[in-house]
């Protein structure tokens, strides 16, 4: 259960008659909100968010390039170039490295140094190259091949030139995000198949696959490692979909936006962003998830990434291009040039 701190301030009559009728004031004000809009610009589209909490920064991938944003300023830090189709970024704090995916052509991971962003090196990996993480409880990178249809994944402190990648955990299924429980295990999603798959990294082995019903294509996760559940977004249908780690059981599920692409947990809330401009805040209340709050944000903003400790959320968009006449409903807008920024949603 969230516990809700109450403050009585001098004069603040309002908020006494307000917790005296309807509860604790400090719950009224508790409320998700966009805070500022960094207008970054530059070239380049977006996908995933990585924040590192401890240094406050905020990652970016933007297809040829990959960004570090100062998480209070919006200020670029460092800008890591030479990839083709950038996706996702995983941070290894204990070997000072990060890593990129890179899913353009046969697919690479590049390695960077996390303080000065210089590129170490880059491993061969598979084509369409997508969601990583880093596995502290291994020390292991973990990565997914979504055209591979596989898991890919190497120790953190690999000879960044001449290390290759171990053989490929096969997944049955077209992988998007995955996250760990810090007890040896992944979950990732298969989208296409409407399952998330548990695959245990010593064994190597995909222990279970369980159905995100009544969701469907499930592409964001994250993960509550405390309370042992899943957060998936799901976006046919349009569901964030809470699952336990141990058996796949459904949990909850509460409705979102349309074009989910990516889901946090802060410890209390989860988070589903979506491309038509809504960010669903989702509470757990006497042990199952409702609709807290929809946050309004820019057309575009499908990605997140959170520091839970700041309790501020970062997403990027940009203005995008009219469709045509007569375009199918399916028809992603042109990003306009330069229009590039980042989003922050705070309380």
């Amino acid at each position: 259960m969230r516990t809700t701190q109450v403050f009585f301030a001098p004069f603040s009559a309002l908020c006494v008659i307000a917790f005296l009728l309807l509860g604790p004031c400090a719950k009224a004000q508790s409320k998700w909100s966009v805070a500022q809009t960094w207008q970054v610009g530059g070239e380049g589209a977006w996908d995933y968010v990585t924040v590192d909490a401890a240094t406050h920064r905020v990652f970016l991938t933007r297809s040829t390039h990959t960004q570090a944003l100062d998480e209070a300023t919006g200020n670029v830090l460092g800008d890591i170039p030479g990839q083709v189709r950038s996706h996702g970024v995983a941070l290894a704090p204990r070997v000072g490295r990060g890593f990129i995916t890179d899913g353009g052509g046969k697919g690479a991971i590049v390695i960077f140094d996390m303080k000065t962003y210089a590129v170490l090196g880059k491993l061969a990996a598979m084509p369409d190259a997508d969601g990583i993480i880093y596995d502290a409880a291994t020390n292991q990178v973990v990565a997914v091949s979504g055209d591979g249809n596989a898991m890919l994944t190497f120790k953190a402190d690999i000879d960044p030139v001449a290390g290759k990648i171990d053989p490929p955990i096969m997944l049955g299924g077209s992988p998007e995000f995955l996250a760990a429980d810090d007890a040896g295990n992944v979950y990732v999603n298969l989208a296409d198949k409407d399952l998330v798959a548990k695959v245990d990294l010593t064994s190597r082995k995909v222990l279970a696959k369980w159905s995100v019903a009544p969701g469907g294509q499930p592409v964001g996760l994250s993960i509550d490692k405390q309370h042992h559940r899943l957060f998936v977004g799901c976006r046919r249908p349009q569901k964030l979909v809470v699952m336990s780690t141990e058996d796949g059981k459904i949990l909850a599920s509460v409705p979102i936006g349309a074009g989910v692409d990516a889901t946090a947990y802060d410890g209390h809330q989860a988070f589903a962003s979506c491309r038509d401009g809504s960010l669903t805040v989702a509470g757990d209340v006497a042990g199952t998830f409702d609709v807290e709050q929809v946050v309004k944000t820019p057309l575009g903003a499908r990605t997140l990434g959170i520091d839970a400790m700041e309790q501020k959320i970062f997403l990027p968009t940009a203005l995008f291009e009219d469709l045509p006449a007569g375009a199918p409903a399916s028809t992603r807008p042109k990003m306009k040039p330069g229009t590039f920024m980042v989003v922050e949603v705070a309380k």
